[in-house]
């Protein structure tokens, strides 16, 4: 039983192309910012870590912190984008992104920073979810193809000039690792101005609105609880165990509970039709194999070259330049082709199957694999997220009315993030594992005893070890990457099933869903969107 008011809509009527441009600028600049702070940090994050002597598990956890705050709180902006105004949210997710970064730069110790960090990332959260939900609420899903370009032309930007940009300010004495999250900070107030005076949206003016508190706050506490098992597990206990039992077993009656709260509320944070629907079910599935594409090559691929193959900071952001510029070539060419055939399943399937060409490429990685040969697989995996990432949300916009845009394009980033969160953890979990088996077996066979090895989570300072012991964390280090991959190839299998089953749709011209109701009643002609 949804509310029985009729909802009202402000509209100022559709936007021009200059007006869509000038509000674009605001968006895809905070984008530009919210990415590249994850992307800065990729590169810089082994030199943080060693700064601040932490492990290979805090290492980890700097980044998954990010990301679990980012995926818990998405489904809450976007249901929240269908309740109120979009652009004041968009706005209120700029701050706390500031706030987040600033505290960021101040840490002293990797406790601190992993903190810091997860406040961060629930600004992040809503930047990523509330620009897809402005831009859908501008600019129907058939003419999106073509911005989808500057989109993904953005997100290239940031994955490409953040690794190189963290490791100029690493290797500048002048600046320092601080500044990797500092220097974000200017930019994103630059982009809150520019939205300010540009951005121009509908707004939905609901009577007795409720927000799902219980439902959010239970799939924020399962998510959560999973997400932290996997990190630890087969590390700090055993698979098989009384901690294994209790977080498992307690993160899924959480979300149990919180899939029969949705089912039930007014108006809650996940709406479950939504959902069930075919092409939302099979974008979710396609998301979450990109999201451990995108998350987990920036992450592990900016340590292999530091750590495995001992490259600077910026050299190692320079040799991420062949994925993101995959991610750039392919996002531009795929979404003017989509806007002019009105087709987009063909383009989500091609690059589901060439991102698992790239991984199962990056899977025969090693401490001295050809530097032609990983940046050729690295553009092969750019490429298959360049087609895939932007579209499978795309696909799911063309199937909701603007008053449920929010919801729907948050789901798909919520699942695609939490493909990226675990992604990182499991991803990292068998890195440390590698690592840590690996070094002790080449420690032991140069009669080193193997408590030197001090397990795949010790101290990532290498510039304070021998020279030999050097040479043999970074073997261990660049022959481990390449069974990561490996499993980003066997998940990413899951993403081609997904993309071939969708349904061929055309993409609509309307920002919104036609009315369907007709003459339904004439006594509430404004009930209908009028997007």
């Amino acid at each position: 039983m949804s509310a029985t008011k009729v909802d009202r809509v402000e509209q100022q009527g559709p936007m021009s192309h200059r007006e869509i441009m000038e509000a674009l600028s605001g968006l895809l600049l905070v984008l530009f910012v919210a990415m590249a702070s994850s992307t800065i940090v990729s590169t810089a994050l082994p030199k943080i870590i060693g700064d601040l002597e932490g492990t290979q598990t805090q290492y980890t956890w700097v980044v998954t912190a990010t990301l679990l705050t980012a995926t818990a709180s998405t489904p809450i902006w976007g249901k929240l984008a269908d309740l109120y105004s979009k652009k004041v949210l968009v706005q209120a997710s700029i701050v706390i992104f500031i706030l987040g970064s600033l505290i960021a730069g101040f840490t002293q110790n990797t406790e601190q920073l992993i903190a810091a960090r997860a406040f961060q990332g629930l600004g992040m959260g809503g930047v990523q979810a509330l620009v897809q939900v402005a831009i859908a609420a501008m600019i129907p899903p058939r003419e999106r193809g073509r911005y989808n370009g500057y989109l993904g032309g953005v997100m290239a930007l940031a994955t490409v000039g953040g690794p190189l940009l963290g490791g100029l300010i690493v290797d500048t004495d002048a600046l320092g690792w601080r500044w990797c999250f500092f220097i974000g900070a200017p930019f994103a107030v630059i982009a809150l101005i520019v939205l300010q005076k540009t951005l121009h949206l509908p707004v939905m003016r609901r009577e007795n609105v409720k927000i799902d508190y219980l439902g959010a706050s239970l799939i924020a506490a399962g998510v959560s609880i999973i997400l932290i098992w996997v990190s630890f597990v087969d590390d700090a206990f055993a698979w098989i165990s009384w901690q294994t039992g209790a977080m498992v077993g307690g993160g899924v009656l959480l979300l149990a509970l919180a899939v029969w709260v949705e089912s039930r509320v007014a108006e809650p944070v996940v709406p479950l039709p939504i959902v069930r629907e075919r092409t939302t079910t099979l974008a979710i599935i396609g998301s979450l194999a990109v999201g451990m594409a995108m998350f987990g090559g920036s992450v592990f691929l900016g340590q292999y070259f530091q750590i495995g193959r001992g490259y600077s900071p910026t050299e190692a952001g320079l040799l991420m330049i062949p994925m993101m510029g995959g991610v750039l070539v392919s996002s531009t060419l795929a979404g003017r082709a989509i806007t002019r055939s009105g087709r987009i399943k063909p383009y989500v399937v091609a690059g589901t199957i060439t991102l698992v060409a790239g991984f199962a490429a990056l899977s025969f990685l090693d401490h001295d694999t050809p530097l032609w040969y990983i940046g050729t697989a690295m553009a092969v995996v750019g490429i298959g997220v360049g087609m895939s990432m932007q579209n499978l949300v795309l696909a799911v916009q063309n199937t909701v009315s603007l008053k449920d845009i929010g919801a729907a394009s948050s789901t798909v980033a919520f699942f695609r993030s939490l493909g990226g969160t675990i992604g990182v953890s499991v991803l990292g979990a068998v890195l440390a594992r590698h690592v840590a088996d690996s070094m002790t077996e080449q420690l032991t066979a140069m009669g080193v005893p193997a408590s030197a090895a001090s397990s795949g989570g010790g101290s990532l300072n290498l510039s304070g070890l021998p020279e030999q012991i050097q040479h043999v964390v970074r073997v261990a280090y660049g022959d481990a990457t390449g069974h990561i991959f490996l499993i980003s190839a066997a998940v990413a299998v899951v993403g081609v099933i997904a993309a071939v089953a969708m349904k061929p749709t055309k993409l609509r011209s309307t920002v919104d869903l036609a009315p369907s109701r007709p003459l339904a009643s004439t006594s509430a002609p404004s009930s209908a969107s009028a997007q």
